[in-house]
């Protein structure tokens, strides 16, 4: 019989026995309350050109702003004039600015940058 199809011993395979998992109650754990947030993400919507004015702060802080466009993306002559905002403020703060969608723009401070290549499904399952 080939080496193949002979049954392997049981005994010289087995398995020792496991330990329970032990899991973390996050709710329990503490943080020291000296770490301070630096940077964090913000949503904004926009409903007029004005409404950028206070985005170029919170990018300068060093927040990452993802603008919801949905209530201009109808006129298109005020969505051009605020997309070039928008990338004249990443520009300014050395940031970077990307559309999510249509009606979605991502703006980034200095240092972070938005990786325009989209993850999908066959992406993730080769990591």
């Amino acid at each position: 019989m080939p080496a193949l199809l002979k049954k392997k011993d049981n005994q010289k395979y087995s398995q020792k026995p496991r330990e329970p998992r032990r899991f973390i109650d996050l709710y329990n754990v503490k943080i020291s309350s000296d770490i301070s947030l630096r940077s964090s993400v913000k949503v904004a919507e926009i409903y007029r050109y004005e409404d950028l004015l206070p985005i170029s702060d919170l990018v300068l802080e060093g927040n990452i702003v993802i603008m919801d466009l949905n209530r201009v993306s109808n006129d298109e002559a005020l969505m051009k004039r605020i997309t070039d905002e928008i990338v004249a403020i990443s520009k300014d703060h050395g940031g970077d600015a990307a559309a999510l969608s249509r009606e979605m723009i991502i703006i980034t401070p200095r240092g972070v940058a938005v990786d325009r290549r989209k993850i999908r499904g066959a992406y993730l399952s080769a990591v």
